[in-house]
């Protein structure tokens, strides 16, 4: 696709788009649950605000082609600033010390923002748009996100399903693993840590480096800042426990366990301090930035890792599609293990996470919030303005069939992972809400990675290859986790990421992250495990564990 025929189409879409209003470019109806997209676009009134989301992304162009349609039919454009050089709590820090806020703020640190009495309370908005409170959440799960003073203030913006699930992917943490270790190994079957790291070595002792001659990192691990659940919470998940994250929720006596102390998360550590001490384990996953371990996964080098798959896809699987790295069989494989064979596992989570620690919010210094709000409620319930997020132009970045079943090209399907062509012409608007499952019309995916024809046809002939080895037909097929729903209190970190220093479990909370963050590396680096340990579980007792389990036995004894 040349880049001059797609400015000379965006003329005529845009001049298409603001005769048609808000009806989509196949004909149908396109609103959601009653949103006007257009409100605000026939006046050529476009207000600009600024978002400020403590998490490292990419920024866009300002003359950006699909934010610009955006705004024409909305009568607002974003712009979003994203974290840089800080940790999350160092920059909402500076914010508070300045007083002076962006219109839009969503950040892990939502208490102290609000604290600070940096935001505005969301009620009265949310109910002057029912359509969007009732697709939304529930009654029992907006009430999760009211505080102390009775007021909301965020609004999660994931983990939300529209109609039937459409999922392919394992949005969730796993061991990953290349397919193409997979495939030289015959597609086996693999359990237990013990199995995972058996392979990994084997395939590095046959193949120390790359074609090119780099040299192959059997497993990294990334530590920065609030990431390092990459290292730390492995061992809920190898005991055969849901992503609770902050503690293990014991459900036949309803008492909360602790699992940095658990004989799975031990045994977890115990075996990356082996690996370590056999080079397997990357040296450098102490010390390596964000930044440097997307890097270094980009160039297909690491065979495997601990992560969550929105963490690192977005920027990993585009730079192997761009290099031709997806068809040299680098794309990750999620795998279920546990610590002993024939385990149940609960990797995945088959349904929706309702986070109330964090989301979108609007600050006190936003001028006109009503119109940041009917921004918020358009982009997640105006169709046209979805598949603008998430498909692009019709035409440019995907075509619709005689059925009305939307796909791309291969050219089309290179041009979405493309960096610069990213930045230029689409505009994901990733912070605001966004669904899954099922497009308004009830024939589409919400998400383009959920489209039936489009996720098996963007795949690269290995990754294909692996997938009928084993099969499966999507991502949470590898994982073969067991099918059951959570329960209410589902995921416990909703509330310990609320914990601030004014009681002492929320003091014992900061203390072991602290302590963690320390000892971990040290454990795992230690040429004595058993002394390591032990002496990493003097500093995390002294930490006082017991009030910060005691306080959220007390969150989990509201659901008995």
């Amino acid at each position: 696709m040349k880049r001059r025929f797609i400015s000379m189409f965006l003329v005529s879409a845009m001049a298409a788009s603001m005769m048609m209003g808000c009806g989509s470019a196949a004909g149908n109806d396109s609103t959601g649950s009653g949103a006007s997209g257009s409100g605000d676009a026939a006046s050529g009134d476009v207000t600009e605000f600024s978002y400020f989301i403590t998490m490292p992304g990419s920024e866009i162009n300002s003359d950006n082609e699909i934010q610009q349609v955006i705004a024409e039919k909305t009568g607002v454009k974003v712009k979003e600033t994203w974290l840089t050089g800080q940790s999350a709590e160092e920059a909402v820090g500076t914010l508070v010390a300045g007083g002076e806020y962006p219109d839009y703020l969503c950040t892990d640190d939502m208490t102290t923002l609000l604290d600070a009495g940096a935001l505005i309370p969301l009620d009265e908005y949310i109910d002057a748009y029912p359509e969007f409170k009732n697709e939304w959440y529930t009654e029992a799960e907006w009430e999760k996100f009211r505080q102390p003073d009775g007021h909301i203030y965020w609004i999660n913006q994931f983990e939300n399903t529209h109609g039937d699930s459409k999922k392919t992917t394992h949005n969730d943490e796993a061991f990953w693993i290349q397919n193409k270790v997979l495939k030289w190994a015959n597609y086996p079957k693999l359990e237990t840590m013990d199995d995972y790291f058996d392979l990994i070595e084997r395939y590095i002792a046959e193949n120390p480096t790359m074609e090119d001659g780099t040299e192959y990192i059997g497993y990294t691990i990334l530590c920065e800042d609030w990431r390092y659940f990459c290292l730390e919470n492995a061992g809920q998940f190898l005991g055969g426990y849901p992503n609770d994250g902050s503690v293990i929720v014991n459900k036949d006596t309803m008492t909360i366990e602790d699992y940095n102390t658990s004989d799975d998360t031990i045994k977890y550590f115990k075996k990356l301090n082996e690996e370590y001490q056999k080079g397997i384990v990357d040296p450098e996953s102490f010390t390596q930035t964000y930044d440097e371990y997307i890097a270094k996964l980009s160039t297909g080098r690491v065979l495997g890792m601990v992560d969550q798959w929105w963490d690192f896809q977005e920027n990993v699987n585009g730079a192997f599609k761009t290099q031709g790295l997806d068809e040299a069989g680098c794309n990750y494989i999620p795998l279920g293990l546990t610590t002993e064979a024939g385990m149940d596992n609960r990797w995945h989570t088959y349904d929706d996470t309702v986070n109330c620690a964090n989301g979108i919010a609007i600050s006190v210094d936003c001028a006109d919030p009503e119109k940041a709000f009917k921004f918020i409620v358009d982009t997640c319930m105006d169709q046209e303005l979805i598949d603008l997020r998430v498909w692009g132009l019709e035409g440019v970045d995907y075509l619709v069939d005689d059925q009305g079943l939307y796909y791309r090209t291969d050219e089309m399907r290179m041009n979405a992972a493309d960096t610069t062509y990213k930045a230029s012409h689409l505009c994901p608007y990733s912070y605001f809400l966004s669904w899954g499952g099922t497009s308004f019309d009830g024939k589409n995916a919400m998400r383009v990675d959920e489209q039936p024809s489009e996720f098996m046809n963007g795949m690269a002939t290995p990754l294909k290859e692996t997938f009928d080895a084993y099969g499966v037909t999507t991502y949470p097929d590898f994982i073969g986790s067991v099918v059951e729903a959570n329960g209410p209190w589902f995921p416990m970190y909703s509330y310990s990421n609320g914990f601030t220093t004014a009681t002492p479990g929320g003091v014992a909370w900061t203390k072991m992250g602290e302590c963690k963050h320390e000892w971990l590396p040290k454990v795992v680096m230690a040429d004595d495990f058993e002394k390591g340990w032990a002496d990493y579980m003097d500093a995390y007792n002294a930490c006082k564990p017991e009030d910060f389990l005691s306080e959220m036995q007390a969150i989990l004894d509201t659901f008995k």
